[in-house]
């Protein structure tokens, strides 16, 4: 219990600092704190739980891409200053070193192995991030839609 406060803790103080390096407004700072937890939290509990990287990195980018609309929304800020500060926990940088690093002293199995998870890994944040944006627009696309012809419906009833 005592790790998973410690994860939530530093995973949001990690990813407010992202959002001040990236000039976020200073309102929007704790929100991507929060944001970048979320999507940590996710990918940390599914990786407990034996979940692949590969899937609990698309989860994870998921619910940080549905905060991210949701804050962008409320605050009336650019979808961008959310989602970069959040995602930043689910990129794969220790991987990519390691990659380079396998490269250089020539271990190319071991470098393409990792390579590879990169590869991976990079796919499902961008596929998490795509698919949440998607799925925003076609519930709103629905709702307008349905209320567009709820109108109509209204309006042709009264006549």
């Amino acid at each position: 219990m005592m790790e998973l406060i410690l994860q939530v803790l530093f995973s949001f103080l990690f990813t407010a600092c992202f959002g001040v390096i990236f000039n976020a407004p200073i309102k929007a700072i704790p929100y991507c704190g929060f944001v970048g937890a979320v999507g940590w939290i996710i990918y940390y509990m599914l990786m407990s739980i034996n979940i692949t990287e590969v899937q609990a990195s698309f989860l994870g980018a998921f619910a940080v891409a549905l905060l991210a609309q949701i804050f962008a929304r409320r605050f009336k800020m650019p979808m961008i200053i959310f989602n970069v500060s959040g995602i930043i926990a689910l990129v794969p940088g220790g991987i990519a070193y390691n990659t380079m690093r396998n490269i250089v002293e020539l271990d190319y199995n071991m470098g393409m192995q990792n390579g590879m998870r990169v590869l991976m890994i990079s796919g499902a944040i961008a596929m998490g991030l795509v698919f949440a944006e998607v799925m925003v627009q076609l519930v709103l696309r629905m709702f307008k839609t349905g209320r567009t012809s709820m109108q109509s419906f209204a309006r042709a009833k009264r006549k």
